[in-house]
């Protein structure tokens, strides 16, 4: 009886873990991360790719037990987080800062043995997002402008982890990143307006689910579209995409505008879920796209 009672201790232990790091939103970082490192590698290391992944999901995860521990008044009032470990009762502050303290230790131990600037772009990425993004969540819509930089680091983190320097193909794999999320957050920001509003987090450019809000979406989906065809043009030095690949992602880009075109004609929150996955799906393929492109090219 003791031994099950254990398990079911470590267990419990274990899925607070994962809620209190966000489990499944540091694996996409850590996903995104490795794909900006296959495509900016000369030769494969296998011991910096454990690194980068280890390292990533440590700052990932330190950031989101850091804000957490900030929102714990807010998220009781959401729903959607209110069963949290902190604001639930399941994990003290105490416990949740040591935590985030470690991993932060561990994280930015871990990129820095990979290269001192991959260590900085992580925890400039984790000052920003801990220090600048969440207070400004409650004071001014701004806050997912602020956001998105240390959003857009992953993918370009990927490609400083394997080349050590920061140059055009990191910017671009930056600037991808960063416009993809202002259509993204703006439809999550849309979908769950509800909840939001109840923790007092201001989400949208407008700070309404209008006119104003859907049609910068628009224009932040075309933004993306193109920033992420522009390697096929032969301008971004090492980072290079044929003009399949460029189709490929052309096309995907233009579901992902189709919907926020739908949001904009209807207004309604079914749309901005559709629009939020679809950006999910995007961000993941095109990355996907880029890697394969890459190593075809090579084989060829």
């Amino acid at each position: 009886m003791s031994n099950s009672l254990a398990y079911t201790h470590i267990f419990s232990w274990i899925q607070d873990f994962k809620e209190l790091t966000k489990f499944r939103l540091a694996l996409s970082v850590v996903f995104s991360s490795i794909a900006g490192y296959l495509l900016g590698i000369d030769e494969f290391h296998f011991g910096n790719l454990i690194l980068l992944a280890l390292g990533g999901y440590a700052m990932v995860g330190a950031s989101n037990a850091f804000n957490q521990i900030i929102e714990k008044n807010l998220d009781a009032k959401m729903k959607r987080t209110r069963n949290r470990p902190i604001p639930s009762g399941r994990m003290s502050v105490n416990t949740a800062f040591a935590i985030a303290s470690i991993l932060t230790v561990i994280g930015l131990s871990l990129l820095f043995v990979i290269n001192p600037i991959t260590a900085m772009f992580g925890a400039i990425s984790i000052f920003l997002y801990v220090s600048v993004y969440t207070p400004l969540k409650t004071m001014t819509p701004l806050s997912v402008f602020v956001g998105a930089f240390p959003g857009a680091i992953p993918f370009m983190l990927g490609w400083v982890a394997a080349t050590g320097s920061f140059g055009i193909e990191a910017g671009t794999l930056f600037m991808i990143q960063f416009f993809w999320q202002f259509p993204h957050f703006w439809a999550l920001g849309w979908w769950l307006y509800d909840d939001y509003k109840d923790g007092g987090f201001f989400m949208l450019p407008t700070g309404k689910r209008d006119k104003g809000t859907a049609i910068q979406i628009i224009l932040y989906s075309i933004w993306t579209l193109i920033i992420s065809v522009v390697p096929v043009l032969g301008v971004t030095g090492e980072l290079k995409l044929s003009i399949v690949s460029a189709v490929l992602i052309f096309g995907l880009g233009l579901v992902m505008l189709y919907y926020a075109i739908q949001l904009f004609k209807n207004r309604e929150t079914k749309d901005a879920r559709q629009l939020m996955l679809a950006s999910v799906s995007y961000i993941t393929l095109i990355q996907i796209i880029y890697v394969l492109d890459k190593y075809i090219r090579i084989w060829l």
